[in-house]
């Protein structure tokens, strides 16, 4: 004979399903003050309402167009959260976003972030808002608001994943690319800081098969660890950009040399009948890529494909201006090299000479 059960008719409450509602509480304060540090003409509002607000008066803008992006990080979250390191990969989140408005010419103005959790710990939680407010900070824009997910059974307990969303704005008749690509124009390239936010799947795979840990010395450098190596935040190149866009008319281009490398990333912004001839011998490969090509037995045209390889943004400018640009750059802090020329298309969008330092 079938037995039955009394069922148990304990009340239940929400954080018995494994959510926190007094911990979202707590870090939405907690976070408050970083918030803050954001604020920009056109946004000075408190976060905590059902959205987020930006007075589009506040830009002085004739003619504005709104220039909208979204993206994530990718696997390089898995690297900070076995590395056990979040204060930075909010950063990255920013960057990945705001790089992909200025290409076109904006101004990035506001950013939203979506942050998943199996299980909100407010002190992670904290750093990783705190690394998404010194991105907004080092790109001008406010962080207006945003979305904290506690879901467990859908994530592992302490895994999560992220993602952003910016808005900017540029005149009309200041959008990238400007039509006017010619032939002879001079390719300049902005160093990166590292492998930036792409590729991760493969960095992980190598990491795994080399069998040094996250802890241990980067087998690259001397002074820091693999997992802090890796997860060096990607660099945002918007401030130096908007200088030049301010005083000059001089960039007709850019390309942010994100997935997909140069020969993805840069085909992007050509005329079909153009293409970009790059000489790899002026590539200034950073140590970790060298490592990566090495351990993982990887070819050239995987590399290129695949990493920034130490080149993070691509400019096209006349050949007249490269030099004064270059100029105005480098006084901003970046780093900058003559990567190329604009030819004629004879069948490749991107062609290669010179050797990658591998």
């Amino acid at each position: 004979m079938r037995k039955t059960t009394m069922a148990n008719h304990t009340p239940l409450t929400y954080r018995d399903s494994g959510v926190d509602i007094d911990a979202g509480i707590a870090m939405v304060e907690r976070i408050k003050p970083h918030v803050r540090s954001t604020r920009r003409p056109g946004a000075d509002g408190e976060i905590g309402g059902f959205g987020g607000l930006f007075d589009l008066k506040a830009l002085g803008l004739n003619d504005p167009l709104l220039v909208a992006a979204n993206d994530g990080v990718g696997t390089k979250l898995r690297v900070a959260i076995e590395a056990n390191r979040h204060d930075t990969i909010g950063i990255d989140l920013v960057a990945m976003c705001v790089n992909d408005l200025v290409v076109q010419g904006a101004e990035p103005l506001f950013f939203l972030d979506y942050f998943a959790t199996g299980r909100l710990d407010p002190d992670q939680g904290e750093a990783i808002v705190r690394g998404i407010a010194e991105g907004c900070r080092q790109a001008g824009c406010a962080l207006i608001g945003g979305e904290t997910a506690e879901m467990p059974g859908l994530y592992a307990r302490d895994d999560y994943d992220l993602a952003g969303f910016s808005v900017g704005a540029v005149e009309r008749n200041r959008l990238l690319p400007s039509g006017d690509i010619h032939r002879g124009d001079v390719i300049l390239g902005l160093l990166s800081s590292g492998v930036h936010s792409n590729g991760y799947s493969l960095v992980r795979r190598i990491v795994e098969r080399s069998g040094v840990s996250y802890e241990d010395a980067a087998p690259f450098e001397t002074d820091e660890t693999l997992g802090d190596a890796l997860l060096k935040p990607t660099r945002i190149y918007v401030k130096p950009l908007l200088e030049v866009f301010a005083k000059t008319h001089a960039v007709k281009a850019l390309a942010h040399i994100t997935g997909g490398g140069f020969v993805e990333n840069i085909p992007r912004i050509l005329p079909n009948n153009l293409r970009a001839d790059i000489d790899l011998a002026r590539v200034p490969v950073p140590p970790v890529f060298r490592w990566l090509a090495e351990e993982g037995k990887l070819e050239i045209g995987e590399m290129l494909r695949t990493f920034n390889c130490g080149i993070g943004m691509a400019l096209i400018v006349a050949e007249g201006e490269a030099a004064a640009v270059s100029a105005m750059l480098q006084s901003a802090g970046e780093r900058v090299v003559l990567l190329g020329r604009v030819l004629q298309n004879k069948g490749e969008a991107v062609t290669f000479n010179g050797e990658l330092a591998l």
